[in-house]
């Protein structure tokens, strides 16, 4: 009787064992799941920072009359070269 206990318990001990080690290695796995999903995170972080600032840049008046007046030839409107339009006809 004391041998079929014997070996009931070492069969449970095992059981226990190969849990363990089973649980250790989903443990490292989703460690490393972990890892790169905060790598990636900080990744998209660091292009978020980098798309605000070339918005930012971008956006800015003075490169915006710069491009105007390089890329398409335009000019400020001055008052001798505006003309206004009357709601009666022309004048």
């Amino acid at each position: 009787m004391s041998t079929r206990l014997n070996l009931v318990l070492a069969a449970a001990l095992m059981l226990c064992a190969l849990s363990l080690v089973n649980a250790q290695y989903q443990a490292r796995q989703l460690f490393i799941e972990l890892e790169r999903a905060q790598s990636l995170s900080r990744q998209f972080e660091l292009q978020w920072t980098q798309l605000k600032l070339d918005q930012s840049t971008y956006g800015k008046h003075s490169r915006i009359e710069d491009n105007a007046a390089k890329e398409l030839g335009m000019v400020p409107v001055t008052p001798d070269r505006t003309q206004y339009l009357t709601a009666g006809g022309s004048k």
